[in-house]
Order: structure tokens, then C-alpha cells, then sequence
């Protein structure tokens, strides 16, 4: 595991930014520091903090979260050229090596950020600075390292678990089961960061890890592992704590006027035309080759966009048009959107934003966030719990919020407005068309789990979080949604190889 832990002290912090001009990420730290000379200093100690959020973004193209979250679903295809990045084609195939590409870099990312919290956590608490400072950074630490390692054991399962800093000499470590990293790693570091973290931030500081993110997270950790009753209370606590709510319109969550906003309980900052480099590339990956500079890849799949319910009348869930551009339909620019620029005939348009934002010159530095964690999420996942622990009929009304939001899309976006017209076609209250998205009323148990699963994938569709949610829901659910992806057998694919430069170095690994 040596390549993974490079002392990143010797090279630039490559700093995040956030959406103000002046952030808490702008500072950046210039010139080589040995691991002594560093961590003395509260500045210091800021800066190293700040560089535990990298891994984190699509600055660059080694966090590949995309391709594992939603090409290896059933909700996109690798899209782009044929023969451009195959490895990502090999995903989307479940013809998966050792040594594929974004399978070995996403690793590394994710160990990077992992070993730069620990770094934190080992050496900040020595630091004479002001205590409340140092706290919240111990908390935002532990933050991280617990995100690091949810990612770690969603894609690749058992993972080596490394909680302080280690020479190379000591780097020869097995996996440990999911379960010890949850129960010994994820959680007690989310329960300690709860502590540690504010409520909120004011100016710069804005995007940093919260109490509410801490415990937003710790409520998805229980959730994955099954563990109904702490996942729907600590969920209820997110809410609890009246930081958050849903936005009007379910667009706006994907725009640069509405970053960190109160339905962004945490989300991966980027900004524009920063040196270093801290846009999200995202802008350019998704976006088409016509007229953008882009490479159209994550492309839709018509399973995906058959999903979204219509009325008897014809009138689509209005999420499917702010999430896919599709023929008929304008694209981000305003121009209608035309098929022949993705393989499938659709693009995602959740990370894109207009020439006018960002022009093609510049097309992958863009300055949208990456919203890790939405407030819809939180109500979905507790709904989800609920309704296993047997309380369906508290699941409703949580379940039902998300779906009222879709709908109030009609009352709230002028532009959607405009699109409704035809006698019969809308309520007597002028907004919202007959029939569309009504409130579920079942209170049967394996209706309401799959009018919930349904209602995650339209929702945070395209979000990366669709094959995490189908290999959590079991062998069943998996093989029977990723059933035209013919290689994928759930107990094999279940989770990705570990990469073969891990397996080369670290020779305690057990397959």
C-alpha cells in the first residue's frame, strides 16, 4: 500500500474552493515541507484540512464515483466514443480486471484522503491554536475519513482499515470485514464529528463538514447496514435540527444560484477559473461533443427515462426533463436537444450548466457543486427505515414530501409553467396537471418498499447512488434490474477487485 500513501506534505495542497470568491479553500500552500516542518501552526493545521476535502472533487479525473454509482447501473451507459476510455466501457460490461483503470485510481483517491485525516488526527491535537478551531477541524477530520471508507466498503467491500499513521515498513495489512469497518471505523468517527462540528458556517467557511452532514451520513451508514430503528432516529434528528428543507423547484438543486443551498446537507465544492485548479470536470464529461467540447459520457439509458411516471394525459414527471436532455426537449442552452449527440439518445443534465456559465473554450472548469447528500435523501432514507421497521403509515407522509416537491414544480418554475396547456390539462387551481404524481396511500409493507425504491431512483437518478442502492437491496433486486447486463452475477460483481498494484505491494491481502 506504499504507493497510496505518499507523503502529500512534500507537494502543493492542491486547495478546494467554495462558492464565494474568498473561501475557506482559496489559501493555497506553495513549496516543498517535510513532514516535521509541517503541522505547527494553526494556519498549517487549516491548510491540511482544506486538503483533506481534495479527494473528494472531480478537479481532476481520478474520483470516478460516476462510473461506479451509476454507469454499473442500469440507469446510464458508458456513453462516448467507442474506443475512449475503455476501461470505463469494461464497467459498464462487468468485464472488470484487477488493473482497470478507474478501479485502481478511485482506490488511491479515497486512500489519499484517508491518510491525509489521519495525518490530521494524529498531529493537530499538539498544536497550541485556539481550541474551538482545533475541534472543529479534529471533527471535519473525522468526517472525511468516515466518507472515505463508505466509499471504500461500497465498492470494494473489505478493505484494509488503517486508522493512524503507518511507516512503509507496517503497510502490510488485510482487509477487514464491511461490518468492523462500520462498527470500529464509520461509526464512531461520525459520532465523534457530531460533537465536534457546528450547526453551520458563516462566510468562507461555508461547505465545510456540519453536525447536520455528520449525522446526515451516520444515518446512511446505519441504513446500508440494516439497522432500521438508528437509521429512521438519526435520521428524524437531521430534521430535527431545522437547517434543512426541500427547494421549490427540484432544478434548482443542480445550479450554480443555488449552491449550498438549504436542501444541500453536504456537497463537494468547486469553483471557476482558479489557479490551482479547483473546477469540477464533471461539465465537460457529460456534456456533448457538439458545440461544447465535450465527451458525452454517463449516457442515459432508456430503462432510466421509462422510469418517470406520466399522467393519463401524457404529462412526464417533470424531474425527467431538469435531469436528461431528450429529444423534443431544450438542452441546457435553450437549443432543442438533438438524440444523435449520445449513443442512447439522451444526456444527464444534473452536472451541466450553460456556455454562458462556461464556455466550450473552458468547458471542464465548472463551478457547480457535487451535492453528496440532499435533504430528499435524508426523508427517503428515513421513509425507507420506517417502513422495514413495520411503520409504514409514519413512511407515508415522508415519502409523499419528495413526490409533493416534483409536483409543485409546476406551481413554482415559470418556465414549466409555460409548457402546460390543453383543456383538461391542469387542476382548477391553475398549476398542477390532473394526475400527476399523487401522494401514495399504501400502507402494505412491499408495495410502500417499492414505491420508495422507485421513488430514489427518479429522484436522486443519475446523482451516483444507483448501484450502491441495488446491491444493499439484496441478489434479487440486483440481478433482476442489471438483468440486460448479462456478465453481472451479484456474488461476483458485488463488489469491485482490489486494484493489482495493491495486490503487488501488499502482500497480506486475501482473495
Amino acid at each position: 500500500m506504499n504507493r497510496i500513501y505518499s507523503l502529500f506534505l512534500s507537494t502543493c495542497l492542491l486547495m478546494l474552493a467554495t462558492v464565494s470568491c474568498k473561501n475557506y479553500l482559496d489559501e493555497q500552500l506553495l513549496g516543498n515541507y517535510s513532514d516535521g516542518a509541517f503541522y505547527q501552526t494553526q494556519a498549517q493545521a487549516i491548510l491540511a484540512i482544506n486538503a483533506a476535502y481534495t479527494p473528494l472533487t472531480f478537479s481532476s479525473d481520478r474520483n470516478r464515483l460516476w462510473v461506479f454509482g451509476d454507469v454499473a447501473s442500469d440507469d446510464a451507459a458508458k456513453g462516448g466514443d467507442p474506443g475512449d476510455q475503455a476501461d470505463i466501457g469494461l464497467i459498464d460490461n462487468f468485464q472488470i480486471f484487477p488493473s482497470n483503470g478507474p478501479v485502481e485510481s478511485q482506490w488511491g483517491e479515497m486512500y489519499e484522503g484517508i491518510y491525509r485525516c489521519n495525518q490530521i488526527l494524529t498531529r493537530v491535537p499538539g498544536i497550541s491554536m485556539d481550541a474551538n478551531v482545533k475541534k472543529r477541524i479534529l471533527g471535519e477530520a473525522r468526517f472525511l475519513r468516515a466518507l472515505y471508507y463508505f466509499y471504500l466498503v461500497n465498492i470494494y467491500g473489505p478493505v484494509p482499515l488503517l486508522l493512524e499513521p503507518k511507516n512503509a515498513d507496517q503497510l502490510q495489512i488485510t482487509q477487514s470485514p464491511v461490518q468492523t469497518i462500520y462498527e470500529q471505523a464509520i461509526e464512531p468517527d461520525l459520532q465523534e464529528a457530531i460533537n465536534n462540528l457546528p450547526a453551520t458556517y458563516t462566510g468562507a467557511d461555508v461547505g465545510r463538514a456540519t453536525k447536520g452532514a455528520a449525522t446526515a451520513l451516520l444515518a446512511k451508514a446505519y441504513l446500508y447496514e440494516k439497522k432500521w430503528q438508528l437509521a429512521a432516529t438519526t435520521a428524524a434528528q437531521v430534521q430535527a435540527m431545522g437547517n434543512y428543507s426541500l427547494l421549490p423547484v427540484f432544478a434548482q438543486n443542480f445550479d450554480q444560484a443555488h449552491k449550498n443551498s438549504a436542501e444541500s446537507v453536504f456537497a463537494v465544492q468547486h469553483l471557476t477559473g482558479q489557479v490551482p485548479f479547483t473546477g469540477n470536470r464533471l461539465n465537460q464529461w457529460f456534456a456533448p461533443r457538439q458545440n461544447e467540447n465535450g465527451y458525452f459520457f454517463n449516457a442515459p439509458t432508456t430503462g432510466f427515462v421509462n422510469e418517470f411516471e406520466k399522467t393519463s394525459a401524457g404529462v412526464v414527471d417533470p424531474r425527467l426533463d431538469y435531469t436528461v436532455g431528450r429529444a423534443g426537449k431544450p438542452w441546457v442552452n435553450g437549443e432543442p436537444f438533438d438524440p444523435t449527440w449520445s449513443p442512447t439518445g439522451y444526456l444527464t443534465k444534473k452536472h451541466e450548466q450553460p456556455l454562458a456559465e462556461i464556455p466550450s473554450s473552458t468547458k471542464g472548469d465548472g463551478n457547480l457543486n457535487y451535492v453528496t447528500i440532499r435533504y430528499a435523501d435524508v426523508l427517503l432514507w428515513q421513509a425507507e427505515a420506517l417502513n422495514e421497521l413495520g411503520r409504514s403509515a409514519e413512511a407515508l407522509p415522508l415519502l409523499n414530501q419528495v413526490r409533493k416537491r416534483a409536483r409543485e414544480s409546476y406551481l413554482n418554475d415559470p418556465a414549466l409553467k409555460a409548457t402546460v396547456s390543453g383543456p383538461g390539462s391542469v387542476t382548477a387551481t391553475g398549476g398542477i396537471p390532473n394526475g400527476l404524481l399523487p401522494d401514495v396511500t399504501t400502507t402494505v409493507q412491499s408495495s410502500l418498499r417499492e414505491a420508495i425504491y422507485h421513488e430514489r431512483r427518479v429522484e436522486l437518478g443519475l446523482e451516483f447512488h444507483r448501484f450502491f442502492d441495488l446491491m444493499r437491496w439484496g441478489k434479487e433486486y440486483a440481478q433482476a434490474a442489471l438483468r440486460d447486463k448479462t456478465t453481472f452475477t451479484y456474488e461476483t460483481n458485488r463488489y469491485f477487485p482490489i486494484p493489482q498494484s495493491e495486490r503487488d505491494t501488499n502482500k497480506a491481502l486475501k482473495f
